[in-house]
């Protein structure tokens, strides 16, 4: 842990040579969401086989792009595209795009997700806020010797996606006239879809979706003392009972159609940073 400290400092010190600002916050763009990244007028986009100590992102949608630039007036790190466990690596590789996000200034962290819906509901390409999340990882990135450096032994999870923001995201919702539910997410470690028995088990748990993501950026993200909000897009309905054969091609279809919403609540609510509310 005290070596991912070095490390950390080595790939910001990479960074500031191309860019010397400072971020507000930073947005992880997950499955078929890369779009996003457009929007952001990008001062640098640094792919992350130039950046020190960055894995590579081995999913074909994923670009694998560093985006810094603003969005509605707020500097911004983008990340287009994301790493996964199933991938094979550790989560300590996964997540340290964030620890970089947070060293280069950004106390604010968006989240996105393609995910399958289990509540019933939800339909195939809505927007759910989450509001909360159960890791089924079995893996954890904080693990191991603490690095006071970076954050608490023991990070509280009382709230570790922020009310505020999650009344922001709903109201531009509502004032845009889409669907966007609030609801749990879960987190399983890929990369096969789940069964049937498996999806009513996650249903009777509590959660709302199922993904591969978003989880362990969390985590960390709430050790770095960073606020969050997670988005997810309903990519696939995932019911037992009327269960079909998961296809990929449509679910990153459903996930370009349904990214202009996420880039609305997005843009919304990093609007309201900048407005200081």
């Amino acid at each position: 842990m005290l070596y991912l400290y070095d490390q950390i400092q080595e790939s910001v010190h990479f960074i500031r040579g191309k860019w010397n600002g400072t971020a507000k916050a930073g947005i992880v763009l997950g499955t078929g969401l890369g779009n996003l990244a457009k929007q952001i007028k990008a001062d640098v986009t640094l792919p992350y086989e130039e950046i020190p100590n960055f894995p590579r992102s081995t999913v074909e949608t994923h670009a694998g792009n560093f985006v810094i630039g603003k969005l509605n007036g707020v500097d911004v790190v983008a990340m287009e595209g994301r790493f996964h466990a199933y991938e094979g690596y550790d989560l300590k590789q996964i997540t340290f795009p964030i620890r970089v996000i947070k060293a280069l200034g950004a106390d604010v962290l968006f989240v996105s997700n393609a995910c399958g819906g289990m509540n019933p509901q939800y339909r195939q390409g809505d927007i759910m806020v989450i509001e909360d999340h159960i890791n089924l990882m079995g893996v954890n990135p904080l693990v191991g010797i603490n690095d006071d450096r970076l954050g608490p032994r023991f990070p509280d999870l009382c709230e570790p996606y922020d009310k505020k923001m999650i009344d922001q995201a709903l109201e531009i919702a509502r004032k845009e006239n889409f669907v966007a539910h609030k609801g749990v997410y879960v987190g399983v470690l890929g990369p096969n879809l789940e069964t049937r028995a498996e999806y009513r088990f996650l249903r009777g748990i509590g959660a709302d979706v199922v993904g591969m993501s978003t989880v362990p950026e969390v985590l960390v993200a709430i050790h770095c003392g960073m606020k969050v909000l997670g988005l997810s897009i309903v990519t696939d309905m995932a019911l037992p009972d009327a269960l079909k054969p998961g296809n990929v091609a449509e679910i990153i279809a459903t996930a370009n159609a349904a990214e202009p919403k996420l880039t609305k609540i997005v843009g919304g609510v990093i609007a309201q940073l900048n407005a200081g509310k």
